[in-house]
């Protein structure tokens, strides 16, 4: 029997995109003109387009049309792929590092070595931490605004272990959680894993639109909030206390669950307190010591309301157990001893000063960022699209991300995030001038 005609189509069409005769950001026929030209209904249209964007060769944008993707360009750029490539330049991951914390992870490891009772960093740990770990995390967080008992504070492997455990403990599949239409990469893969549903608040400025919040909340059965109130990935906005305190009201009102995400809170100085703080009773907070000190030391903590603990704890013994005792010995040895704060301080000094780059390379050029953050967004003019920028800098060496990883929406805008954190400040500059040059030369 032969294939459906509507099969055939996609067929032609994949044919002709991956053999180049339909080249990356070609406009493809309405779904009105290609069911004219074929002989089709207009259902059986829209299913050919809607296999092509499944198989990742086109994008359907709302007012623009369908467009070929760049088919090089690897899909969920952002989340899975890594530029490990030799010579490839990262600006897609942050992992900021200073000078000097080689030599400093030497001396930790020397003195954990000549320190007391080894021994029992070889035995299982409690599955939220030791108690006086606890109490120096909790000791960090009151430093941060967010004054919590010991007994409240679990160690994680990780931020993006926290948020896991947190799903597992508290969410439901098929729960609807309410999150910005651009939001943290990570959180995407989680509700995915776990089947929750992601409803999509657009921005208003220096924070999500809090009156779609609200709307969103009276048509739907919303469970919870996710938000980065402090530093968002990758709009890099800080919420004022007013809209902390309004969003606060919302999900009182609508009895949401606020999972509040701080990885990057370390880097706004002065901010207004956590969300954990205005509304204890119904806050997760999490965040870690990865971004502050370094990637590989996967240590992070979540501080949630007392009656929450044993189920977030059961979760981290099902997938833990507990954090690496060694590596929590020498982060929380590191907490108590001021190196954190140290290294935080000059993290916010080293990122300032890359934005400052990034500021007279994009002079001009419509740029959102926060003044000491690691991360740079940069909406692209209408003519421009996002793949074909992305991947004209793959081929120049160059690892960027579009907005497709960071979106909830069916609207993906175009858009290029850039880490700041990943490279040296001559080689960044040279990158950044790069990417201006490319972005120029797709502008007309």
């Amino acid at each position: 029997m032969a294939p459906a005609r509507y099969k055939q189509l996609v067929d032609a069409f994949a044919a002709q995109i991956r053999e180049g005769s339909l080249p990356p950001g070609t406009r493809l026929p309405t779904l009105r003109k290609l069911a004219a030209q074929q002989g089709l209904a207009l259902v059986t249209a829209s299913r050919v387009y809607a296999e092509l964007q499944a198989m990742g060769l086109v994008s359907g944008e709302t007012g623009r049309g369908t467009f070929v993707r760049e088919s090089l360009l690897p899909r969920g750029l952002g989340i899975d792929q890594h530029a490990a490539a030799s010579g490839m330049v990262d600006l897609n991951f942050n992992y900021p590092s200073l000078p000097g914390q080689t030599e400093m992870l030497r001396a930790g490891l020397r003195q954990l070595a000549a320190s007391g009772d080894l021994e029992a960093l070889l035995r299982y740990q409690p599955h939220g931490g030791r108690p006086h770990e606890r109490a120096i995390v909790a000791g960090h967080l009151a430093s941060r605004g967010l004054a919590v008992n010991a007994d409240q504070v679990m160690l994680v492997s990780g931020a993006q272990h926290g948020l896991a455990t947190t799903v597992m403990a508290l969410l439901q599949p098929g729960d609807v959680v309410a999150t910005d239409a651009l939001t943290y990469p990570g959180f995407k893969v989680l509700a995915e894993a776990h089947r929750l549903e992601l409803a999509p608040i657009p921005a208003a400025g220096h924070g999500p639109d809090l009156d779609a919040l609200e709307r969103l909340c009276k048509s739907r059965r919303v469970r919870a909030i996710y938000a980065m109130p402090t530093l968002h990935n990758p709009l890099g906005w800080v919420m004022s206390a007013s809209r902390r305190r309004q969003l606060v009201a919302i999900a009182r009102r609508h009895g949401l669950l606020i999972i509040e995400d701080a990885a990057y809170a370390f880097l706004a100085e002065d901010a207004p307190a956590p969300l954990a703080a205005m509304a204890p009773e119904s806050t997760v907070y999490v965040s870690g010591i990865s971004k502050s000190i370094a990637t590989g030391l996967r240590v992070g903590f979540v501080a949630a309301p007392a009656e929450w603990v044993p189920r977030i704890e059961r979760a981290i013994r099902a997938t833990t157990w507990n954090t690496p005792s060694v590596m929590t010995a020498i982060a929380c040895g590191w907490l108590e001893d001021g190196t954190v704060t140290r290294l935080e301080a000059e993290k916010r000094r080293d990122a300032a000063a890359r934005q400052a780059m990034a500021a007279g390379v994009f002079a001009g050029m419509r740029c959102i960022r926060h003044p000491s953050s690691y991360f740079v967004w940069l909406p692209l003019a209408e003519e421009v699209r996002a793949d074909q920028v992305a991947q004209a800098l793959m081929q120049d060496r160059i690892s960027v991300s579009t907005a497709e990883p960071f979106a909830t929406s069916a609207q993906v805008p175009h858009a290029i995030r850039l880490a700041l954190g990943s490279v040296g400040p001559d080689m960044l500059r040279d990158a950044l001038v790069r990417v201006r040059r490319t972005i120029d030369a797709y502008t007309f």
